[in-house]
């Protein structure tokens, strides 16, 4: 007699690298949306970082399946709208943050919050997400962003209104990222140091 036992469905990963302003922008999708986007790191150490995150073999977008794929599209399109000046560029892509902690979601939806062409604090973003005083653990939590520009880490910045740190796990070194961060700025209208803090 057939088993009438149901099989868990098991996500399928796909990431596809895009020219970027400062080299190719890497992102990957799951069945429940974007998990990744990356900017200066190697295609082989983002794929490797990716498969033991999500703990799976994560292909290229050719082998995908239509939902990962149109997920990657949907990406696709929305990094070109931010970079022609959309300020809802992102607003509708569907992200997947299930692997990370209640904590660290919860950070990161706050950092949804902040439109283009506005910025924060550390402690501004903590008390957003109601728990003032924990500045530093709202910046932890911001470095470990996992979808770049798609959640706006570069939005967030330091208290007295200088740059702040930026790129988490990404690939270059210090001055390199925080250079990015202050061209994504700019490239939103926004010009440091500033007392223009939202929150």
């Amino acid at each position: 007699m057939p088993s009438t036992s149901v099989l868990p469905t098991v996500a399928t990963y796909a990431f596809v690298a895009v020219p970027g302003p400062w080299g190719p922008i890497h992102l990957a999708a799951g069945d429940r949306g974007v998990i990744a986007l990356e900017i200066l790191t190697p295609p082989d150490i983002f794929a490797e970082r990716l498969e033991r995150h999500v703990h799976a073999d994560v292909a290229p977008a050719a082998h995908a399946p239509r939902r990962v794929r149109a997920a990657l599209d949907g990406a696709v399109a929305a990094l070109d709208a931010y970079f022609d000046g959309d300020p809802a560029a992102f607003d509708e892509l569907e992200l997947d943050l299930g692997a990370r902690s209640g904590w660290d979601r919860r950070v990161l939806q706050g950092v949804r919050q902040i439109r283009r062409g506005s910025v924060t604090s550390y402690g501004r973003l903590a008390r957003l997400v109601g728990s003032p005083g924990a500045a530093r653990a709202a910046g932890g939590a911001v470095g470990r962003n996992p979808i770049g520009l798609a959640i706006p880490c570069h939005r967030v910045i330091a208290g007295d209104g200088t740059i702040g740190g930026y790129g988490g796990d990404w690939w270059g070194g210090r001055e390199r990222l925080l250079e990015i961060k202050r061209e994504l700025l700019e490239l939103e209208g926004v010009t440091l140091p500033t007392t223009a803090l939202v929150g």
